[in-house]
């Protein structure tokens, strides 16, 4: 068989093979087998030093037009293909805008979450800053610079988490006011909102892992009714202009003379209920003094600096203004409680 003969059948084979190709696999291992490096096509040029002289421009020109035909119809065959295969898959994948809508899961903060950020927005708006501090501290900022030496009872009114001899989980963002005063020549203004630790038996009331927020001015001529305007301000802005305010003598180590601060029960208005033990009162938050003993340990001179700090529980404001009567609700991340807020 001549190449010319050889030339026309695979012409022939190739409009047969190509006419039933099924997909774009089959259709370039066809292109492979006639195209590639070792395909047919290939074959017929290697072959060409077996033609006589005066034949060789015919081969050459037919071979190169059975190149061209197969190229030609490789790519008329693969864009038909890959047409179809677009057009299936756009058609698997249509989407029936008729068809109702998915409602989003959309997350929600936790309510005390909600409470500090309106917490600190408060404050910061009174020219307070912000002041944060390590969870892990150690005896010395936690109790001692408290005006808390090693033995003191007042220690025992605080069940501790203790890491080794030396370090615990703080027990209250206090250590963060010592931190403070240490660095900060006064004026000072900050509030330390965080994560604090007590070894407390969980239950409707008392958590191990709590939040507090603690607020510390020290300046010149600072006196108690600061700390009561700063209070009231605070209590009437959380609350509402129609709470009423007790403040009732209390003992803090670290705060002299030191008050409880009490608001008028948010349930019964201040009549007595079982909300607030028939009370008609209910404790917001500790506050007093800066005691000179305190100012002394972190460097400053209580004849011509005073100041006053207090301190609060998210955890219990949350409580108080959402009326949560168990603090475990807070910590169980039941979508059906926190949605609510």
């Amino acid at each position: 068989m001549d190449l010319l003969e050889e030339i026309k059948n695979i012409e022939q084979e190739v409009e047969k093979k190509f006419e039933n190709v099924k997909d774009l696999d089959q259709l370039e291992e066809l292109r492979v087998k006639y195209l590639g490096k070792n395909g047919k096509v290939k074959q017929i040029f290697s072959k060409m030093g077996q033609v006589d002289d005066d034949k060789k421009p015919i081969v050459g020109k037919e071979t190169n037009i059975l190149k061209n035909k197969i190229q030609n119809l490789y790519n008329e065959i693969k864009e038909k293909k890959e047409k179809e295969l677009k057009e299936k898959k756009l058609k698997e994948e249509t989407i029936d805008v008729t068809l109702p809508g998915v409602k989003s899961n959309i997350g929600h903060k936790n309510p005390f979450t909600h409470i500090i950020d309106e917490v600190v927005e408060l404050f910061l708006g009174m020219g307070f800053s912000i002041e944060e501090g390590p969870e892990v501290e150690t005896e010395y900022y936690n109790f001692e610079a408290l005006n808390i030496p090693e033995d003191h009872p007042a220690r025992d009114l605080q069940d501790t988490l203790y890491i080794d001899d030396k370090y615990l989980l703080r027990t209250h963002t206090s250590p963060v006011q010592i931190r403070t005063m240490e660095k900060q020549d006064p004026p000072i203004r900050i509030i330390a909102p965080g994560r604090v630790y007590r070894s407390d038996e969980l239950d409707a009331s008392h958590s191990p892992n709590f939040h507090q927020i603690e607020g510390l001015v020290i300046d010149k001529d600072i006196s108690f009714s600061d700390l009561k305007g700063t209070i009231e301000e605070f209590v009437h802005q959380m609350y509402g202009e129609d709470r009423e305010i007790r403040f009732r003598p209390s003992y803090f180590p670290f705060t002299e003379p030191s008050a409880e601060v009490d608001v008028s029960c948010n349930v019964c208005g201040g009549e007595g209920c079982s909300f607030c033990s028939y009370t008609g009162w209910v404790e917001v938050l500790g506050s007093g003094m800066v005691h000179p003993n305190v100012l002394r340990m972190s460097g400053l001179d209580p004849d011509v600096y005073s100041g006053f700090a207090f301190g609060m529980g998210w955890d219990r404001i949350a409580m108080l203004k959402y009326d949560i009567n168990d603090i475990r609700v807070l910590y169980e991340n039941d979508k059906r409680f926190i949605h609510q807020f």
